[in-house]
């Protein structure tokens, strides 16, 4: 199958596979789901990752295949670890897709995260086919992300192919002005992904904790907010660079040395335009930098939001972030949302189904814009089914 997304060139997709009737498929799912305990039993707390499975599987088992699935669960870090045993994942998947088993936690086997070969021949052992459907973990060089392809015929599943699709769009062809929104808390967990949307985006608006090291970096005082100090040097020079830069114009701010977070409500809670004083911690972006963010929304042909422009879990610090929100829903722009903040922001303001892609990757979703590629994206590419290997 062809794409105009260079990122899904040579990719082999479920049709490469061919004759699957009979044939045993190993799928390596993000089934990394949140558990809770109802009634002394650990059950699964969400199954949208599970639920998005489906298209894949279901493609397979139409084909005629036997399809047993595989993920991980937490970092359990190569020990056994009862909390966080695939049981509760595998009934929610048996009651979704009868007929389909699931493999317990890879990650109870040391050799899933350090890629050993030994325990690659072991998961594949049985199996005709090999189906990665995991964006979620596809930037780990992990055994069950890039082992299976340099032996089984090997492709992309459907949610992992949209993924790719969709992100990859966004360094290729984007509708004008593509408008950029990165918040978040720490500043050198997004700066790679900033550098590279600086090349691609009309402009990158910038919002959360991590706002105030670029604050810093434009000589702005910012009290006792989150600043990395490390990193203005590399903040400034993004700012200085051809791409528009939009910072927050005013901050909504906790008075220091009290908690924040959800329930909390100790403290004064103040407005600052310009400096934030000392004594004083910004955890949201303001009414009137909310507004001019907004209005930056409206004026997009495509919008990528990744990280909230503030501490959203707590109701008093929730406003910037609802308000971006609520314009990103109500847009015309193609808008993508990627990085689990975000999603838990739209899925809390209500507006998730108004969002034309919501990306069940954080990471990856982070490093394929980066880079442009990913180690699982390689090992698919490399399979002996891949396109033009033949």
């Amino acid at each position: 199958m062809s794409s105009s997304t260079p990122a899904l060139h040579g990719l082999p997709l479920l049709e490469d596979l061919g004759n699957l009737e009979g044939k045993r498929v190993l799928v390596r799912a993000d089934f990394n789901v949140p558990l809770k305990e109802v009634e002394g039993q650990l059950v699964v707390a969400d199954d949208l990752r599970i639920r998005s499975a489906l298209p894949t599987i279901e493609y397979l088992q139409r084909a005629g295949a036997t399809v047993v699935c595989c993920s991980h669960l937490g970092r359990p870090k190569g020990e056994y670890v009862e909390a966080l045993s695939m049981k509760p994942v595998a009934q929610v998947l048996d009651s979704l897709a009868p007929g389909v088993s699931l493999l317990e936690n890879l990650r109870f086997n040391p050799g899933e995260t350090a890629n050993d070969p030994e325990f690659v021949a072991s998961l594949i052992d049985g199996f005709d086919a090999y189906v990665n459907d995991a964006f979620g973990a596809s930037h780990r060089s992990h055994a069950s992300v890039v082992g299976p392809p340099k032996f089984l015929p090997s492709a992309a599943g459907r949610l992992l192919e949209r993924e790719v699709a969709e992100l990859g769009g966004l360094l290729h062809d984007p509708a004008r002005p593509f408008v950029a929104f990165v918040g978040g808390a720490k500043v050198a967990d997004k700066l790679g992904v900033m550098k590279a949307l600086a090349k691609y985006a009309d402009t990158v608006v910038v919002g959360g904790g991590m706002a105030f090291t670029f604050l810093a970096a434009q000589g702005r005082q910012v009290g006792n907010s989150l600043l990395d100090p490390s990193r203005i040097e590399e903040c400034a020079a993004l700012l200085e660079g051809e791409t528009t830069f939009e910072l927050p114009s005013d901050v909504i701010a906790l008075e220091a040395g009290n908690a924040f977070g959800p329930g909390c409500t100790s403290g004064e809670v103040n407005i600052f335009e310009g400096d934030i004083p000392e004594g004083w911690m910004g955890l949201d972006i303001g009414p009137a930098s909310a507004k001019h963010f907004a209005d930056l929304v409206t004026q997009a042909g495509t919008v990528l939001w990744n990280g909230p422009m503030g501490a959203f879990e707590d109701e008093r610090f929730a406003e910037g972030t609802k308000v971006v929100a609520l314009a990103i829903a109500n847009t015309r722009a193609m808008t993508v949302v990627g990085g689990g903040d975000s999603a838990r922001a739209v899925d809390q303001f209500g507006v998730a189904e108004r969002v034309d892609f919501l990306s069940t990757g954080g990471g990856a979703s982070l490093e394929l814009l980066e880079f442009g590629d990913l180690p699982a994206l390689a090992a698919l590419r490399a399979a002996s089914n891949a396109p033009g290997r033949s």
